[in-house]
């Protein structure tokens, strides 16, 4: 039996390396979560690299990845 519980939990990091480690837990446990955490950019290099997979994916020249290919090369990005 299945049964669908929702909750809200609000933690109060310190530091990155406790987001860090809270975002792989959760990762790990397969939770599904959200994250008001949207404060962060992209370094020069990273917004190039977007824009390029972007075009080559436009210009048929590379196909669609999994999301958990995606996330993980992003993971520097937001944590």
């Amino acid at each position: 039996m299945f049964v669908n519980l929702n909750m809200t939990v609000t933690v109060n990091l310190q530091t990155e390396e406790q987001e860090k480690v809270l975002i792989e837990f959760l990762e790990k446990m397969h939770f599904d979560y959200q994250s008001d955490h949207t404060n962060f950019t992209l370094t020069e290099a990273q917004m190039q690299e977007v824009i390029k997979r972007d075009n080559d994916f436009i210009n048929g020249k590379t196909t669609a990845r999994d999301w958990n290919d995606i996330k993980r090369d992003l993971k520097s990005v937001y944590c």
